[in-house]
């Protein structure tokens, strides 16, 4: 009797333990949800230039989470689409960067993707993960909108097709061109988060 008790009491310790770590973690990956301040940033481009969330204070910014080896990235890439959109926005005053928190990925790596992609916007080196992990990306690609006010504005997938195929684009709901488009008329944003989908940020630790 005092045997089963004991273990138990030793499960009923372990499953709260568990509990307690995994919502510690969950805590700390969370990140700014719509509404709250984005965190700051500095960081260098593939260009070697140092791009910092100061100097984009007052415009609309669009954070993108980037690896080129994933397949959910590339989806976005292998017909141009994303370049087109980034491209797109950018011409109506909207900052568009994309952010490489790939453990080992240089500078260099990111220049030469550039190169090959056509990308001609910042790819912003984060190999040490603090930037992703202060803003609880889990997800290549993730994308965040900031407000000018510097806020979150729109946090979560590019549509509403999680596969990696092309041929998906075509007939998603794009949640970030919608959000864009509502801010730029001066409306709220009607779908401020979703669930992001892609591969795993693959941090260094």
């Amino acid at each position: 009797m005092k045997k089963t008790l004991l273990s138990t009491l030793a499960l009923v310790a372990l499953v709260a333990f568990s509990f307690a770590g995994d919502k510690a973690k969950d805590k700390s990956a969370a990140g700014p949800k719509p509404g709250d301040m984005a965190p700051a940033f500095s960081l260098t481009d593939q260009n070697g230039q140092t791009v910092t969330s100061d100097q984009l204070k007052g415009k609309i910014v669009v954070l993108e989470w980037f690896n080129n080896e994933c397949p959910y990235v590339v989806k976005f890439y292998k017909g141009g689409q994303m370049n087109d959109w980034a491209s797109t926005y950018q011409g109506k005053d909207v900052v568009w960067l994309a952010i490489n928190s790939t453990s080992g990925k240089t500078v260099a790596d990111n220049k030469a993707i550039s190169t090959e992609w056509k990308i001609q916007r910042p790819i912003l080196s984060d190999a040490s993960g603090d930037v992703g992990k202060a803003y609880g990306s889990k997800n290549t690609p993730t994308m965040y909108i900031i407000d000018k006010d510097g806020k979150i504005a729109y946090r979560g997938a590019i549509d509403n097709k999680s596969v990696p195929e092309s041929s998906a684009i075509d007939g998603a709901t794009n949640y970030v061109a919608k959000a864009l488009d509502e801010m730029l008329a001066g409306k709220p944003v009607s779908e401020p988060m979703t669930k992001a989908y892609g591969c795993s940020v693959k941090y260094a630790n």
